[in-house]
């Protein structure tokens, strides 16, 4: 590149520095902007647009253009050459702006006289804040440098606004990270949350955007860049038996060695960028192209450079993950994504978990749900905007987070809170009472577990045991397989907090996106119905029956109740079966203390095993229907879908159908059944189960004094005459008709 070129580069950039640093308002700096650029790049005209909103672009800014038209010409996202750039993230070259594709005439800003168009995004970190545009009357293309030039200005823009320089008046020009934003994302774990942000990787602020020593610059990253590569080589080095940790880290390494990725940095300081802002430069990029990417592979890699970019910024800044900053009494807990074993050291001191990436199954779900703290899921781009120590109301009900909410909206959520908390003591007026309905049938209610932490809620909330514990938990937070004697002691421990209440333990439930990190993943086109649960049981036995042998060893004389997951087929049960007996063989040759009773159990989360032959219902001592799983795989509708999933209403007459028919069927053979699952947990759903022959619900611990209060008013034989009608009526669902029952209950 010519020598004069980036000497031009440095001094414009040069000059935006100065302009920053003058005591001027925001719309002074960005009309200064302007005139430098259009100067700087011989033409007529150069324009700011910003984002006044998700949708609407606003020109903020202009030389060359009318003035009058500042402030007023909006356009919506994709409408125009300045709407195309925005909503594509790309850049629009033309010698012939009116005649491009989607070109729009706004005649109050006097732009037909121009010919020739460039736009270039102004993103910072994949988040869109607006569009730079120059043009001139003269009909020519711009070269790669003058685009360059464009694209460093845009960059040094997104930062500024980033860093509040240009606030003013108006919706375009408001301070950043100072208003009430509302993200809609998932629920990963239901429940209501206020709290203030935490920020689980701070940001990281680039002040110095402008440096006028390239030499001492490139020496800066170079030696940023060489204590990064000896900080990856050590973690690769103290990672020998983790495949996976491996496989992300030789990405890492791969990277860092990159010497495209160090000469595009190198290139960008040489124009008059500081090492940060070279490294920024290229995370940005990364990020963009990240969002345009659907191969899951490029995706991941790309989402190591960013990360690798993250840890080379904190050198240079010096901003590690310490900021200074104390967590808020109230932690609600912001972050892209996280591991188990990051989750749980937070522990019980968090009062919720916002995620721009995750899965209603996945290992953050699972504590989540553990910890009984809501969780929301796909809130995109909240890391972008939360700042620590900003207000936060999370409903995990609803998958809506509030970022900063006014006045109107946080009087209403305290409100919700303190309804919810007045309904709890309501509950604990209950808690040692039996679950008798009005019509008289006595109802168990279980509650659902995986932590040790746990265990004290069977006491509080009224639950008569545990009627899922989940031992996938301890396998997810390891970096390797845990030991036989490891898992005894824990198993015991979960007993004796049980104190001679029934425990189910739910062997090892992996797959799927529930991933162990020392285990080569499968990719697999369609993992929830792929290699998983029971399946990789069966295929790699030994750790079944180590996790067999461990229960055993727990119960020491005492009862043992297990369940195996996602058994579809008799055959499947039948085998998993012949492990028990095998282990138990096993442990009596060895001389250990058996249980004194042992019941096997299934769990039905697949239509195939409802119609299972009697031979079955007839062997398997317990059945717990696993409703998440199982309604996804009726209704063919992924539950990690939000387009889908909320289509189908579990009181689907159809779905209750098939429940009522599993009901009959485990009632004729006097199989034990249970309904384990998020709808169990609902008031309303629990009824209709209830009426339809459910007589074990397991659920949170949360959600036994609702559900509790709910039965013990309500007549199933109403109930269950509802749900009849509204089948032979040919009704889609029978919530309308039961909802119009609760109401005449008050």
């Amino acid at each position: 590149m010519p020598d004069s070129f980036e000497s031009e580069s440095r001094k414009l950039l040069g000059r935006l520095r100065d302009t920053m640093a003058e005591e001027a308002a925001g719309q002074a700096r960005l009309d200064k902007i302007t005139h430098l650029t259009a100067d700087s790049m011989g033409t007529e005209v150069c324009s700011i647009y910003l984002f006044r909103d998700d949708e609407t672009l606003e020109l903020c800014a202009t030389q060359g253009l009318n003035a009058e038209a500042v402030h007023e010409t909006r356009m919506k996202l994709g409408e125009g050459l300045v709407g195309r750039v925005a909503r594509t993230g790309k850049v629009v070259n033309t010698a012939d702006a009116p005649s491009a594709p989607g070109f729009r005439y706004m005649p109050e800003t006097g732009e037909e006289i121009y010919s020739s168009f460039l736009g270039v995004p102004i993103q910072r970190l994949g988040e869109k804040l607006g569009v730079l545009v120059v043009q001139s009357k003269q009909a020519r293309e711009y070269t790669a440098d003058e685009i360059y030039a464009l694209e460093v200005v845009a960059m040094v823009l997104a930062e500024m606004t980033e860093l509040g320089v240009f606030v003013g008046e108006g919706a375009a020009l408001k301070a950043r990270h100072t208003q009430p934003v509302m993200f809609r994302g998932a629920t990963g774990q239901e429940g209501a949350a206020m709290g203030h942000v935490w920020l689980h990787e701070p940001r990281v602020v680039v002040t110095n955007m402008v440096a006028d020593d390239p030499v001492a610059e490139s020496a800066r990253l170079r030696e940023a860049v060489d204590k990064m590569r000896v900080g990856v080589d050590a973690m690769l080095a103290g990672a020998s038996g983790d495949a996976e940790q491996v496989q992300v880290l030789e990405a890492y390494r791969m990277f860092a060695n990159s010497k495209g990725w160090l000469r595009r940095m190198e290139d960008d300081i040489s124009r008059g960028l500081s090492a940060e802002a070279a490294v920024e430069k290229e995370q940005s990029a990364a990020r963009a192209r990240m969002s345009q990417v659907t191969d899951a592979y490029l995706r991941e890699r790309l989402h190591d450079l960013d990360d690798l970019s993250n840890r080379l910024l904190r050198i240079l800044t010096g901003q590690g993950q310490q900021t200074g900053s104390e967590m808020p009494d109230d932690p609600i807990l912001i972050a892209r994504n996280i591991g188990p074993g990051e989750l749980l050291e937070y522990g019980r001191k968090l009062r919720g978990v916002v995620l721009e990436g995750g899965s209603v199954g996945s290992h953050a779900a699972i504590v989540a749900r553990a910890l009984a703290i809501p969780l929301v899921i796909h809130a995109s781009r909240v890391t972008n905007e939360a700042l620590n120590g900003d207000a936060i109301l999370v409903d995990g009900e609803q998958g809506i987070v509030h970022l900063r909410p006014d006045d109107t909206v946080r009087a209403a959520f305290s409100d919700k809170i303190a309804m919810q908390t007045k309904a709890q003591e309501r509950y604990a007026s209950i808690r040692d009472t039996a679950c008798v309905t009005a019509s008289g049938e006595r109802i168990n209610l279980l509650m659902n577990a995986g932590l040790m932490a746990d265990l004290p809620s069977l006491e509080s909330s009224g639950a008569e045991g545990v009627g899922l514990f989940r031992t996938e938990l301890q396998f997810l937070v390891r970096n390797q397989m845990p030991r036989r004697n490891e898992l005894a002691a824990l198993y015991s421990r979960v007993l004796d907090a049980a104190k001679g209440s029934r425990v189910v333990f739910r062997t090892l439930d992996i797959g799927s996106d529930k991933v162990l990190p020392y285990m080569k993943p499968h990719d697999e086109p369609n993992p929830a119905l792929g290699w998983r649960a029971i399946r990789v049981g069966l295929d790699k036995p030994g750790v079944l029956r180590m996790q067999l042998q461990a229960l055993m060893r727990a119960a020491d004389g005492r009862p043992l109740s297990v369940m195996f997951p996602f058994i579809a087929q008799y055959n499947e049960w039948q085998a998993a079966r012949a492990e028990v007996d095998k282990a138990l063989a096993r442990e009596k040759k060895l001389g250990h203390v058996l249980p004194e009773r042992i019941e096997v159990g299934a769990m039905l989360e697949t239509p195939s095993l409802a119609f299972a032959s009697q031979k079955f219902f007839d062997e398997v001592e317990f059945l717990s229907v696993g409703g998440n799983d199982l309604k996804q795989f009726f209704f063919a509708a992924d539950r990690e879908n939000e387009r889908v999933r909320r289509r189908y209403d579990t009181l689907n007459v159809s779905f209750l159908s098939l429940l009522e028919m599993v009901a009959d069927r485990s009632r004729t053979s006097e199989t034990n059944l249970s309904f384990c699952g998020e709808d169990a947990g609902r008031p309303v759903e629990a009824l209709c189960l209830a009426a339809i022959g459910f007589r074990t619900l397991s659920m949170r611990p949360a959600s036994i004094g609702p559900v509790k209060s709910l039965l013990m008013r309500s007549d199933l034989t109403v109930v269950r005459g509802l749900i009849e009608e509204a089948r032979a009526r040919g009704d889609q669902s029978v919530r309308d008709s039961v909802m119009a029952y609760l109401r005449s209950l008050g």
